[in-house]
């Protein structure tokens, strides 16, 4: 029996990885979150699979899940939203499961910053502009961020900034972000990316959070800040597509 981490992608059923489908087709137990997955993912999962929605479970209840089906020999299809790299709770499940001895691997999925810029037509790298994204979250009623990892630390780099479960706090945050980027800094705040109820506000740190006030944001939506958000008329040319770049002949 095995424990399958499954990358569900931003929430469209058609964004899972090929291993994604067939794992959830061959898995009878499935364990989903139920707050961001939009229910066509679960059309995947063979008639009969249990379903399990753990949007209302804590940690221990859901462990209790997955040793059940352990103790049966039944495989489960674990679905995280986004990757499971990124805020999936996934080390704290492991880290049970290996107490108990059950089995577990991780297959990667679509993460919803990389649909939001698909969405955008956006690449948030542009040569000589920008060329790190931070992937962050803010901290009010969650885990506590380490203080090494303040907000104005990351925004001192001017790099493309993708903030997830901040967008509760976006006016806050926009006034400490224009210290260092500008009040006129370009921001997209995707919602619920790929799925149908998909929403993109754009504007700038001086006005975003009024057009999120304006739409009832509270939930399932990411922050993105960041010049290559401004779509560049022109920019240096990468090295790597350079004609005056040296190339090793064919073989």
């Amino acid at each position: 029996m095995t424990v399958h981490f499954i990358g569900a992608g931003p929430g469209a059923a058609d964004l899972l990885t090929v291993r994604a489908v067939e794992l959830l087709r061959r898995s009878p137990v499935c364990l989903y979150a139920g707050t961001y997955l939009d229910a066509e993912v679960l059309a995947h999962c063979a008639p009969g699979t249990e379903l399990i929605d753990t949007q209302h479970l804590d940690i221990e209840q859901i462990t209790e899940h997955l040793v059940r089906a352990d103790a049966a020999g039944r495989d489960v299809a674990r679905l995280c939203s986004g990757d499971p790299s990124i805020y999936s709770a996934l080390t704290e499940q492991t880290r049970r499961l290996d107490a108990h001895g059950i089995a577990w691997d991780v297959t990667p999925g679509v993460p919803a910053y990389a649909a939001a810029a698909a969405l955008l037509g956006t690449e948030l790298t542009v040569p000589e502009l920008v060329q790190s994204v931070v992937l962050t979250r803010t901290q009010a009623r969650s885990t506590a961020m380490p203080a090494e990892e303040a907000l104005a630390n990351f925004a001192a780099t001017k790099a493309t900034l993708v903030l997830h479960l901040a967008i509760t706090r976006i006016a806050t945050l926009a006034g400490e972000l224009a210290a260092d980027y500008g009040v006129d800094c370009p921001v997209a705040v995707v919602y619920r990316a790929s799925q149908p109820e998909q929403l993109i506000l754009r504007g700038t740190l001086a006005d975003i959070a009024e057009r999120v006030a304006a739409a009832g944001l509270r939930q399932a939506a990411i922050i993105l800040v960041g010049r290559a958000l401004s779509d560049p008329v022109s920019c240096t040319q990468s090295h790597l597509y350079d004609p005056r770049r040296t190339r090793s002949p064919r073989m």
